[in-house]
Formats: structure tokens, C-alpha cells, sequence
């Protein structure tokens, strides 16, 4: 009788294992729909966009309705957040992107925030507020490209503010934080109903009233309801409730509350700030057109990835292989170090080398630095500026930079330390996914404002943390200072993708530097191994914390690895031996959220992750 060699025996069980995977029963059935999906990360919420689409409403309306209702909710969220989405406009055949991140107020400069003895922005409190965002990206998405009016849209929202039954994830998270929402006097009187209790948060099942919140919603759909009554469009009316929020009453309110509890909100600041409708940016892999919003978010950083990873036999590794997964590691550790250093807001300068960075050109020449033998924990930012014909500006930085920022601390991390990282990076965020039959689609990463958040007095809008994105040494990234108008550089992606011109895949995932990595291993789950969406929604990944938190205090972990408590014995021995450092995990990712046409029989099937409380509704 022949024996197989051990190698031979190893690919064999690696190919039982993926298998295995892609054929199991998941968690969680895929949905199946002919005229809509709808899928965020609340039950309640998803069921405020399949009212929406109920009455008649597009992907549009359905998404705004979503956000609006998520925020209610404190999704990992509020209003006072910022909202960045993807939308396919069948019409035109056209994706657009939006742009609906808040700016530094005034004052915020790099020397501000050095007086204040901070290397960064802080985490928390009023002054790692960025102006509002989300409730103007709902409005003007709406305008542009919904069909309903304001007061449809967030009716489901304001029912939410007047009270809704509790879930236990979010009541436990006011709980776990009310040491620090204690700290502004409307935070903890909305968010601790139960003051001197021992449980001052409210109870999961309990009902959660926002009455100021609601209120404030209001005030919008008044304002929408004073413009049709004389005599203007929809549109115009919508845009009469913005005009309310960012430069009337609602707009005053918030800034005297931040104000008053040490921020540095002026009127100026909301009144100026604007939503902005972009080009996206895309690389096209093996036929399919991938898009992302560009440099003011994290999400360029996928596209060099699937650059870098095209020209290699990904598929022939195995899922999830010591092979597949170093290969990973090594390309997306290329590709944000180079968001670490080059990403920033494109209206500010200097101008950021997109086209460079996205460049085919570039990404082959990255390639040549993947080690096949082990991990390069010091993989540094390249030079895209020559594959755009053009000459570095910063490369006296760019020699000084390293992947472990110099200030870091030297330690090793304790166990609650490295608990905490974890946790900064997967910090924040719900999706939004929603597509109907006319082909409408919709990718949305809302986010900011998460517990614990600011209350901005008797608004009920809980402030963003977005600021402690920046940085305030331009050694660090020239691109990403932080000053007064300007975008931090976010960690929101959300992701659509076309094949021959017609939607293919709209997906996103909450989970601050984590997003883009979770998402980039679900697009090559379906792509190279054949996944179903919900299968690839569950599938096991790995994530790297190499490449510099945007959070905190944007720390590095350079090797270390976190990948699914299944992963077999020697395949945690191949990648020790390459240098990583491994965590375990029954939860390797963020609830994946998406939708995938099925062009062959005119169906969408849509995919939501059992690892969290994400949900979808589908006709």
C-alpha cells in the first residue's frame, strides 16, 4: 500500500477544509428576494427599510430610512455621526459617492491639541467631535435620489425616539460605559434612566425613550412640511429641513450645548460644512470593477490589495492555507502602509498620488517585496509618485517612517492592553445595504457618535468621535494633519462592485481597521472560491494589526495575528514559524453585510453575519 507524503496529506486536508466550509449549513439562511433586500444591523432597522420599500419606496429611500433608524438606535452610532455611501444610479449606469463626513471645527489645530498635552485628538468628549454629518447625508441622498418625502423616511425613526424596546447589546454597552457618560450631565440623563440603581442603564426588553431626540426629528419634518405648503418641490423641501439643522435653531442648539461642556463647535463651522457628491475610485479585478470612495476613507486601501493580489494563484493556496493567509498578510501590510502615510482629505493639500497608489503598475512592483518565508514586520509606505509622473515631495519623511510609530510604547502588551487594541480596531460602525428591482443599490458604512457619546444638550444628537483620527505630526502622514474644515482620514468603507457594467455586489462591515480586511477576504471568498454570499458572510478570516490603529493612540502590533479558533494545527505551526504572533477567535470578523445579483435568474440574494445583530428582509 502507498502512503501520501506529509505534504501531499496536508493540501488533501486543507482541501477537506475549505469544503467543508463552502458546503456547510450556515448559521443564518441567505435571503432571497425579487424586488428588494434591505439589511443593517438591527432587526428593527431592517424592518424600517422593508416598510419603506413596502410603500413604495427605492434602495434610496430604504437606506435613509435604515440610517436614520440605526442611529436612533445607537448602532454603534448616532445623529451626530458622519454617513459615507456608494450608490448605483441605474439611470446613468453610473456610481456615485458620498460624502457626508463632518470637518474640525475651529480652533482645532495640531498646536491646539499639543497644548493640551495630546500626541492626538482625544477619544472621547467634545473635543473628539467632528461637525454632524449624518443627518445631512440622509437628507441630500434623499433629495438627489430618493422618491419620498422626509417625513416618510423617518417615521419609522421617530417612532424609534419615542421609545422602543431595548436590545440587550446596546443596554450593556450604556452599562459597561457609565462611568464616562456621567461626565456630561445630557448623557447621563438620557442613557441612565436608572440613576443610584445598581444597573443604571436601562434593562434589555426595557423601553428606551428619547424625547428630545424625537423632538429634533420633528423640528426636520416641520420644516420640510412649512416648504411644501408654500409651494416648494420635494426637494427644496427636504433641503429646507437641512437648511434647519445646519444653520437655524437645531444648528444653534448643538453648538451652544458643545459649547458649553468644552468644545469647539461655532456656527460658522455647521453652516459651512456641505455634503459633497464624488467620482469614486476603482481597480478592476479579473473583470470585475471594484469601487471605493477615495483618500478620506481607509477604502483605496482594498483596491492596492486586489492590485497587489491579482497576478497570484490565490485559489491553487487553498482557503485560508499558511500560504493563502501569509500572502494576505504580507499585501495588505503593503497596502496600509501606504494608507497610514499617503490618505487624507483631497480638498486640503497636498494632493494625494490616487493615481499612482491604484496603479497596476505600482502594485507589481510592491509584489516584489512579499517575503514567501516569513513575516517583514517593518513593511514601510512606497513611492507612487513616479508610476504618476511625478517626484516625491516627502520623501525625507518617508525615510524616516517605520511601521512602529517611534512614540509607541516598547513593552509587550498585557493581556487586557492587547484586549483593548483589539478593540480600537474593531471599533464602531453598522452597514447599510439595499438594492431593489429597478436597480437601485446601496452601500452605506454610517458610523460616529458611538457609545459613549456626547449629548449635544436638548437635541438628543450624540456627538462623533471621528477626530481622534488625525494626527498632529506630519512626519507621521503629511496628508492627515489636523486643521480647522478638514476630513479625518476614516476607516469607512463601504464597497460596490459591476461586471460587465451591471451591479455584481454590494457589501460593507462595521469594525474600524479591521473593515477593509474583513472585506477584501469576503470578495476573494466568492470570487476565488466559489462561495455562496452567505457562506462568505460566515467564513472565517484572518486580521492583521500591523498597520497603524486610527484610533487611540495609533498603535501598531507589527505580526500579530488573530485568526479562527478552527484553524488546524499545522497550519498555526507553519505561521508561527513565518513570525506571527497568533490570537484565537470564534469571531474573525465584523457582521458582513451585502447583496449579490443573480444575474442568470433576476434574483437578489442578500448575506448578513451571524456575528452580530446584523439582519436583512427580503421580497
Amino acid at each position: 500500500m502507498r502512503h501520501r507524503t506529509l505534504p501531499g496529506l496536508a493540501l488533501v486536508l486543507a482541501a477537506l477544509v475549505l469544503a467543508s466550509t463552502a458546503g456547510a449549513r450556515t448559521a443564518k439562511p441567505p435571503l432571497y428576494g425579487q424586488d428588494w433586500v434591505a439589511i443593517t444591523g438591527k432587526p428593527l432597522a431592517a424592518t424600517a427599510g422593508a416598510k419603506i420599500f413596502e410603500r413604495g419606496g427605492n434602495a434610496v429611500d430604504a437606506a435613509c430610512a435604515m440610517i436614520a433608524a440605526t442611529s436612533t438606535m445607537w448602532d454603534v452610532l448616532s445623529w451626530g455621526g458622519e454617513t459615507q455611501a456608494l450608490i448605483f444610479n441605474p439611470n446613468t449606469g453610473k456610481v456615485i459617492g458620498v460624502n457626508a463626513l463632518g470637518v474640525a471645527p475651529t480652533g482645532a489645530t495640531a498646536q491646539f491639541f499639543k497644548d493640551q498635552g495630546m500626541k492626538y485628538p482625544p477619544e472621547y468628549g467634545p473635543l473628539a467631535a467632528v461637525t454632524p454629518g449624518t443627518p445631512g447625508g440622509i437628507m441630500v441622498m434623499l433629495a438627489q435620489f430618493g422618491t419620498m418625502s422626509l417625513a416618510e423616511v423617518l417615521e419609522p425613526a421617530i417612532r424609534l425616539a419615542d421609545g422602543y424596546p431595548i436590545d440587550a447589546e446596546t443596554a450593556d454597552a450604556i452599562e459597561r460605559s457609565k462611568a464616562r457618560l456621567k461626565q456630561w450631565p445630557d448623557s447621563k440623563r438620557v442613557m441612565l434612566p436608572h440613576l443610584g440603581e445598581a444597573r443604571e442603564a436601562p434593562r434589555a426588553g426595557e423601553i428606551f425613550r428619547q424625547g428630545d431626540l424625537a423632538a429634533t426629528l420633528r423640528k426636520l419634518v416641520a420644516a420640510e412640511r412649512a416648504a411644501l405648503d408654500a409651494g416648494k418641490d420635494r426637494k427644496s423641501a427636504i433641503l429646507a429641513a437641512y437648511e434647519r439643522f445646519y444653520r437655524g435653531d437645531i444648528a444653534a442648539d448643538i453648538v451652544s450645548a458643545t459649547r458649553a461642556q468644552g468644545g469647539l463647535f461655532t456656527r460658522e463651522d455647521l453652516a459651512n460644512w456641505a455634503v459633497l457628491l464624488e467620482e469614486p475610485v476603482q481597480v478592476n479585478y479579473k473583470g470585475i470593477e471594484v469601487y471605493k470612495l477615495t483618500t478620506w476613507v481607509q477604502g483605496p486601501a482594498m483596491l492596492q490589495a486586489l492590485n497587489l493580489l491579482e497576478d497570484i494563484d490565490l485559489a491553487g493556496m487553498g482557503y485560508n492555507s499558511a500560504r493563502y493567509i501569509h500572502t494576505l498578510y504580507q499585501a495588505m501590510s503593503l497596502a496600509f502602509a501606504d494608507r497610514d502615510f499617503y490618505y487624507g482629505d483631497p480638498y486640503f493639500p497636498p494632493a494625494e498620488p490616487v493615481h499612482g497608489l491604484l496603479s497596476k503598475a505600482y502594485a507589481r512592483e510592491r509584489a516584489k517585496l512579499i517575503r514567501k518565508d516569513r513575516n517583514d514586520p517593518d513593511i514601510r509606505p512606497g513611492d507612487p509618485y513616479p508610476f504618476q509622473g511625478e517626484r516625491n515631495p516627502h520623501t525625507r519623511s518617508l525615510e524616516q517612517w517605520h511601521t512602529v510609530p517611534a512614540q509607541s510604547v516598547s513593552a509587550p502588551p498585557t493581556a487586557s492592553r492587547l484586549e483593548a487594541l483589539a478593540d480600537q480596531f474593531m471599533r464602531g460602525t453598522t452597514s447599510v445595504i439595499a438594492a431593489d428591482k429597478a436597480g437601485w443599490v446601496v452601500s452605506v458604512t454610517p458610523s460616529g457618535g458611538w457609545v459613549p457619546a456626547v449629548i449635544a444638550g436638548n437635541t438628543g444628537i450624540g456627538l462623533s468621535q471621528r477626530m481622534q483620527s488625525f494626527v498632529t505630526d506630519p512626519a507621521e502622514n503629511p496628508f492627515n494633519v489636523v486643521e480647522p474644515g478638514k476630513r479625518p482620514r476614516a476607516t469607512l468603507t463601504p464597497s460596490l462592485a459591476l461586471k460587465d457594467g451591471k451591479p455584481f455586489l454590494a457589501f460593507a462591515v462595521q469594525g474600524g481597521d479591521s473593515q477593509d480586511q474583513n472585506l477584501l477576504q469576503f470578495f476573494l471568498n466568492m470570487v476565488e472560491f466559489g462561495m455562496t454570499v452567505q457562506e462568505a458572510t460566515e467564513a472565517a478570516n484572518i486580521n492583521s494589526f500591523q498597520m497603524r490603529a486610527s484610533f487611540g493612540g495609533h498603535e501598531s502590533q507589527p505580526g500579530r495575528l488573530l485568526v479562527s479558533t478552527q484553524t488546524p494545527a499545522w497550519v498555526r505551526d507553519e505561521l508561527k514559524r513565518m513570525g506571527y504572533s497568533l490570537q484565537f477567535s470564534e469571531r474573525t470578523s465584523g457582521p458582513i453585510n451585502a447583496v449579490w445579483f443573480d444575474r442568470e435568474h433576476g434574483t437578489l440574494w442578500g448575506g448578513s453575519s451571524h456575528h452580530g445583530e446584523d439582519y436583512g428582509v427580503a421580497w
